[in-house]
C-alpha cells in the first residue's frame, strides 16, 4: 500500500497582465507599497499530498492519503470523495484553516507567493503506525520540516520504507537531519538543483546512497533514475500546450508510484510519471487535468512506442 503524506492546500491563483519590474523602484525597495489589479482569478485544490493523491486516483491506484486539514476542508473533501479518494485518515483541526497559497503571476511568468501553513503545521502529530506497516511505502512529501522529520523518525523506528522528497525543506533542516533522512530512505527524489544541494550537504553521499534509488527530475528534459550506479534515462512526454507547470512534479510522483505499486520496472514507472506530468502542465491549476486509464495508455504508447497494461 502507498501512504501519501505532505500538504493539503487551497491555492488562490491570480494573473497580473503587466510586469512586476515596471512597478518596483530599485531605490525605494525598502519602502514598497504596491497594489496590482489582476485580470484572472481561480481557487483550486492543491498541496503536495493532494496533488499526488489526485494523480494516483486517476490511475485507480489504491493508496492512503495521510495529512492534516483545517475547518474549511469540507469542499475539498467532498470533491475527493467523488473521485474515490478515501479521506478518513485526514486529521481535521477545527481551530485553524487548511494550508492556503496565494500566487500572483505577471506576463513574464514571474511569481509572488504568500503561503499560510495552517493545519499542515500539525503533520508532526500524525502517527504513521496507525496506517502503515513494513510492507507499505510512505511518500514523505513536502510539508513543514517538523512534520517531515517526525515521519522519517517514525518510519525508521517502525522499519517502514519511505520515499524522501526534501526539496521544500532544504532551507529549514540541518545537515544532520538531512543526512538522517537520506541514510534510511529507500527512494530519494528531487529536481536536479535539489539533488545537487543534497549531495553537497550530506557527507559521503555517494557511499550512503550506493544501494538506493535516486530520482532526479529535469523538468522539460525528462528525468534520470539512478539504481545502484545504473542510470536510467526517462525521456519527457511532449506537451500539446504548456499552460501552467504548477503541480507537474507532484503528478510525476503520482504516476511513478502508480507504476511501482503495480510491480513495474523503474523505466516504465518513470515513463508513467512523465505522462502524468505532461497532462498537468496542459491545464491551469494542479488538479484540473483528467484522463481515463485508456487515454493514459494511449498517450503512453504514442510517446514511448510501448504498450502499457494498467
Amino acid at each position: 500500500m502507498l501512504i501519501i503524506t505532505g500538504s493539503l492546500a487551497y491555492d488562490y491563483i491570480m494573473d497580473f497582465p503587466g510586469s512586476f519590474s515596471d512597478h518596483i523602484l530599485p531605490d525605494q525597495i525598502h519602502n514598497i507599497n504596491l497594489s496590482f489589479i489582476v485580470n484572472k482569478f481561480a481557487k483550486r485544490r492543491g498541496g503536495t499530498a493532494g496533488n499526488a493523491s489526485y494523480a494516483l486516483a486517476l490511475l485507480q491506484t489504491k493508496h492512503t492519503l495521510f495529512s492534516c486539514a483545517g475547518k474549511d476542508f469540507e469542499e475539498y473533501q467532498k470533491d475527493f470523495e467523488k473521485i474515490g479518494i478515501e479521506t478518513k485518515y485526514i486529521q481535521i483541526y477545527k481551530d485553524t484553516y487548511t494550508s492556503t497559497g496565494f500566487a500572483m503571476t505577471d506576463k513574464k511568468d514571474n511569481q509572488i507567493w504568500g503561503f499560510f501553513n495552517g493545519a499542515t503545521d500539525h503533520n508532526y502529530e500524525l502517527k504513521i503506525k496507525t496506517v502503515a506497516t513494513s510492507n507499505d511505502l510512505v511518500l514523505i512529501g513536502p510539508q513543514s520540516a517538523k512534520g517531515s522529520l517526525s515521519l522519517i523518525k517514525q518510519c525508521i523506528k517502525q522499519d517502514i520504507p519511505y520515499m524522501f522528497d526534501p526539496g521544500f525543506i532544504l532551507t529549514q533542516v540541518s545537515d544532520e537531519d538531512l543526512t538522517l533522512g537520506v541514510t534510511h530512505a529507500t527512494y530519494i527524489i528531487g529536481n536536479d538543483y535539489e539533488i545537487k544541494l543534497i549531495s553537497d550537504r550530506v557527507k559521503d553521499f555517494k557511499t550512503l546512497t550506493k544501494e538506493k534509488i535516486i530520482i532526479t527530475t529535469l523538468g522539460e528534459k525528462g528525468a534520470v533514475i539512478t539504481d545502484q550506479g545504473k542510470h536510467i534515462t526517462i525521456n519527457p512526454a511532449k506537451a500539446k500546450k504548456i499552460v501552467d507547470p504548477s503541480g507537474a512534479g507532484d503528478a510525476w510522483r503520482g504516476g511513478f508510484l502508480a507504476g511501482l505499486s503495480r510491480g513495474f520496472g523503474l523505466q516504465v514507472c518513470g515513463q508513467m510519471g512523465a505522462i502524468a506530468a505532461v497532462y498537468a502542465v496542459e491545464e491551469y491549476g494542479t488538479q484540473e487535468y483528467s484522463y481515463t486509464k485508456s487515454q493514459f495508455t494511449k498517450r503512453y504508447k504514442e510517446t514511448y512506442n510501448e504498450f502499457l497494461t494498467l
